[in-house]
């Protein structure tokens, strides 16, 4: 099983007991759940094709527990111009919240009958 959902802008693909980053968010603190209900697909097991939302699936939604904080690896932004004596040089490491993802809830999808066409209406001749 598992589900896409749209979180700060990305699409994030969670599956049950996946532990991943995801943008920091400051109100999470370490032990608390997060929900996550801009929900865009979710398949099931044995589910032969995705239930996909337009955009968002109504009702659905994953639940995740924040391990914590973390830094991502660090990146060097440098700045140079040449015969300038112009050179810069500038660390950044961004702050990552890491979850894991403890339940997909999704309304179950309703099976569809096909209807019989109404046999058209005997057309009468005058």
């Amino acid at each position: 099983m598992y589900a896409i959902v749209e979180d700060s802008g990305t699409q994030i693909k969670l599956a049950p007991g996946a532990v991943l980053d995801v943008d920091l968010r400051e109100d999470a603190s370490e032990g608390s759940t997060i929900t996550f209900d801009r929900v865009l697909a979710v398949k099931g097991e044995g589910d032969e094709t995705a239930t996909l939302g337009t955009p968002y699936i109504d009702g659905a939604s994953v639940t995740a527990e924040v391990l914590g904080e973390i830094k991502g690896e660090k990146l060097d932004v440098i700045k140079f111009k040449r015969r300038k004596n112009y050179r810069r040089k500038q660390g950044h490491r961004q702050r990552y919240l890491r979850i894991r993802v403890a339940d997909i809830a999704a309304k179950p999808k309703k099976k569809t009958t096909k209807k019989k066409a109404a046999e058209p209406a005997a057309s009468s001749e005058d």
